[in-house]
């Protein structure tokens, strides 16, 4: 793992701290285990999930956009087909995105101004995307990185989601490299290891950076 510095006392009112990773990486893990010591978690993923579940606020277009093949029967998205799709086809993933990625951002902003009146004493912003967006940077103190191999990443995956090593290949290929990941860290938490003892230990560190 990485060192920081101890925010400056600017930063204390209520700091931000993004949290980011490849598929498979462990991020949403570390999350948690940050939300264990007290910060308050905000996972986009879920938020997501919830704007794509039925009467979730982005299925009217999404359904205008790409027809009802790709709503499933409870009128959520139906995630099997989109998958294949926007990790198969560039610009049906941009369609989605800008469809999705803007609800994304209003619903955070909303549940960061909650954690901010409740006097949360760290924000931990959970987020996939946060190196391929632009637009995460000025919204965040430091960020987070938990980095593992792909090979650490396919096998994961493939105990977890039960897909075929193709369509890993694909999502993995889709999102920024590990390289990018790292540049844009301030903190650095290497997850290979099979072992949430030491994770736990590794998410210890960075709450006692932020008081908790």
């Amino acid at each position: 793992m990485s060192t920081l510095q101890t925010p400056s006392p600017s930063h204390w009112r209520i700091p931000r701290l993004g949290v980011t990773g490849g598929i498979g990486s462990g991020k949403s893990t570390v999350a948690a285990m940050l939300a264990a010591h007290g910060a308050t978690h905000i996972d986009a993923d879920q938020i997501a999930r919830s704007v794509t579940a039925a009467g979730g606020t982005a299925m009217a277009q999404i359904a205008q956009v790409f027809g009802s093949e790709l709503i499933d029967d409870s009128g959520g998205l139906h995630r099997e087909r989109m998958r294949a799709l926007a990790f198969g086809d560039a610009l049906a993933r941009q369609r989605l995105e800008a469809i999705v990625h803007p609800l994304v951002g209003q619903a955070t902003a909303q549940r960061v101004l909650q954690a901010e009146q409740a006097g949360a004493p760290l924000i931990v912003l959970d987020i996939p995307l946060l190196v391929e967006s632009n637009r995460w940077n000025r919204q965040l103190d430091r960020v987070l990185v938990v980095d593992c191999s792909e090979a650490t990443q396919l096998a994961r995956v493939t105990l977890r989601n039960k897909l075929p090593p193709d369509a890993i290949a694909r999502i993995i290929a889709a999102q920024a490299s590990r390289s990018a990941r790292r540049a844009a860290a301030d903190m650095i938490i290497y997850n290979d290891a099979q072992d949430l003892g030491l994770l736990r230990a590794q998410a210890a560190q960075i709450a006692a950076l932020f008081g908790l």
